[in-house]
């Protein structure tokens, strides 16, 4: 089912300082940010070759993000992303066998335009796993 680690997402306090430690630090390539009021957050993007690095911060009172963040004030890792071919069918076999899809379990549109959901931490060893249709 899993396909390739499409990116990890770390949930920082002050995007800005983020993108500027990967950039003129790191001498990264980072895209421009990206509001998803969808989700609640400010993405953008590290290109790290192999695959990507998100970082996010809180867009708006009710972000999931700012709740992380409330525990974690210096940021932290928030979630992997892994590919599926199918993403309705992927959904449909987690479910049958056990695994807590969030959400109302219907795909929304991720950053990348492609539908994405998020299963439950406690059903994968304490980390929030991303779903994207590749």
């Amino acid at each position: 089912m899993l396909g390739r680690l499409n990116h990890v997402a770390l949930a920082v306090p002050d995007l800005a300082a983020a993108v500027a430690a990967y950039r003129n630090t790191l001498g990264a390539e980072v895209t421009e940010p990206q509001a998803l009021p969808e989700h609640g957050v400010t993405v953008v993007f590290v290109n790290v070759g192999n695959t990507k690095i998100e970082l996010l911060e809180p867009l708006g009172e009710g972000s999931p993000i700012a709740a992380f963040l409330d525990k974690n004030p210096a940021g932290g890792m928030h979630h992997l992303c892994y590919e599926v071919a199918d993403i309705l069918a992927a959904r449909d076999q987690l479910k049958a066998s056990g695994a807590r899809v969030l959400g109302d379990g219907n795909p929304k549109t991720g950053a990348h335009g492609k539908p994405v959901l998020f299963l439950h931490p406690k059903d994968f060893f304490g980390t929030l796993i991303e779903l994207e249709q590749s």
